[in-house]
């Protein structure tokens, strides 16, 4: 029986695993069945919640595999009520919202600090946040071309004296057109595409689209001259429009390279197999690191149903997620151990659709069958956003009836990942109450994502969910020697026999 103390405990311990999922997973727009607002005031409840009453906790977030976009929430959280903390804990804030800061992509950081204008927080730490990250960037000029608005707000906020090589970037920024010409060849470049096509081509590919549109020149020509200043994403996006050939898709992040290859029409799919499959194949060993070929016997239930076609805002990111997962499972099983079912029962991953229900259930009563030689999976993984409804409530049922009754000594480790917030619950839809589920948004993540289901299995308590947050905070900041902790971590994960 339960004491309050452990009651409490566990609580606690719910309230972080939940709030960690939302902050994985929603991203405030709309999915297949909750509309942007639902997702918005849910995630305004939760960030509340868990800030006034795990304050701590809150700021750890920070280190965790979290989106971008409730990263930004947290930091503009904690800068606006700086006065709730006590000064070792604005100690540890400062650090922990600067190393995220330096993590995130530049344009989410400038449009923070617009955020942070718009809220009124002008104090002498946020100021210094800003300030050391604005002298961080590695090239403000670029910056003051690329995200003009965004380094001028964060320039006023912090009264920044733009001094030294930095004096032209305050003229251009607060003085355009007193100089007759800059040093800095992107600044100057950005004067002389008001009139010269010529110098459309070397500015950053997002500001020379607006100038060749002004020029009317034809998007085939202006990509070709701007081709060698994109990006690799930049590359990506325009390669149907470009028919570019030298794109190397090897190198693209391995969620992305999914949602790029569900993009395409089933006919290209067919036709560039080899180049895709290969692409995605080395993108999951990348992805799997370390832990390529240490997972034994795993099988995997993946979920192309209807609703894995997301929503207009998030268009078949569901669905890319599943398809990330089953090449990334592959490279983390053993060589030839590896069995990936789809719910719709399509074999061919590389042409899979969002179509028809969610007959989970049946599924994971294949995937729980031996494989060769007689042997259970070591690992069960479901990618799903949870809705079994063919027929409904079956996949729970029948892991429920597999634990208690054939595998009571827990031989095969059962998680399901879910890319998919529920505003409704607070939290990822989940199968079964004894199930760990896990919030997912992008399938490199798995690894760790895995080891913060095991908190949900109900066999650790919020001391152990602490200290593995303390450890990750430590990571994080850098205070650990990262090698050594995850040869523990490892070492741990496999006398415990857990999912981690």
């Amino acid at each position: 029986m339960r004491t309050p103390e452990n009651s409490a405990d566990l609580i606690a311990a719910e309230d972080v695993l939940l709030f960690a999922n939302a902050a994985i997973t929603a991203t405030g727009q709309r999915e297949f069945r909750s509309g942007a607002l639902d997702q918005q005031l849910s995630l305004d409840f939760l960030h509340t919640y868990v800030r006034v009453n795990y304050r701590r906790v809150y700021a750890a977030c920070l280190a965790l595999d979290i989106n971008d976009h409730n990263a930004a929430r947290i930091v503009l959280g904690l800068l606006e009520t700086a006065g709730e903390a006590s000064a070792e804990e604005r100690r540890t804030e400062g650090r922990l919202i600067a190393a995220r800061l330096a993590r995130m992509p530049p344009q989410r950081v400038y449009r923070l600090f617009g955020e942070v204008r718009r809220a009124g927080v002008n104090n002498r730490r946020t100021r210094a946040i800003m300030r050391d990250w604005l002298a961080a960037r590695p090239d403000l000029g670029h910056d003051a071309v690329k995200y003009r608005s965004g380094v001028k707000t964060a320039a006023r906020h912090i009264h920044l004296r733009c001094a030294g090589e930095a004096a032209e970037v305050g003229a251009f920024l607060f003085r355009p057109g007193k100089l007759p010409r800059y040093e800095h060849p992107l600044l100057d470049a950005w004067r002389r595409a008001h009139y010269e096509q010529g110098a459309v081509a070397e500015l950053p590919f997002t500001v020379a689209e607006g100038f060749a549109a002004r020029h009317g020149m034809k998007r085939e020509t202006f990509l070709k001259r701007a081709a060698p200043r994109m990006t690799r994403l930049e590359r990506l996006r325009t390669q149907a429009a470009f028919q570019r050939t030298d794109v190397d898709l090897t190198v693209m992040p391995l969620t992305r390279l999914a949602l790029y290859v569900l993009a395409l029409p089933f006919e290209q799919r067919a036709a560039r197999r080899t180049e895709l499959t290969g692409a995605l194949r080395t993108a999951a060993r990348r992805a799997a690191g370390r832990h390529a070929g240490s997972w034994g016997r795993v099988h995997a239930v993946l979920d192309d149903s209807f609703s894995s076609s997301g929503s207009g805002q998030k268009r078949r990111r569901p669905l890319a997620v599943a398809l990330a997962c089953h090449h990334l499972l592959e490279a983390l099983a053993a060589p030839g151990a590896y069995r990936g079912l789809w719910t719709s029962g399509r074999g061919d991953a590389l042409l899979v659709r969002p179509w028809g229900p969610t007959p989970l259930g049946m599924r994971v009563l294949d995937a729980l069958e031996p494989g060769p030689g007689g042997a259970a999976p070591d690992r069960l993984v479901i990618v799903s956003d949870g809705w079994d409804n063919a027929p409904a409530g079956l996949a729970g049922e029948v892991l429920r009836v597999w634990r208690a009754r054939l595998d009571p000594g827990w031989r095969t480790a059962v998680v399901h990942v879910n890319p998919v917030y529920d505003a409704d619950g607070f939290d990822v839809r989940r199968l079964a109450a004894g199930v760990p589920t896990a919030g997912i948004r992008d399938a490199e993540d798995l690894p760790a994502l895995v080891e913060i289901a095991r908190f949900a299995e109900g066999r650790t308590g919020a001391a152990e969910l602490h200290a593995y947050l303390d450890r990750r905070v430590a990571l994080f900041l850098g205070e650990r020697d990262t090698e050594k902790e995850t040869e523990n971590e490892t070492e741990n994960e496999t006398e415990k026999g857990t999912m981690s």
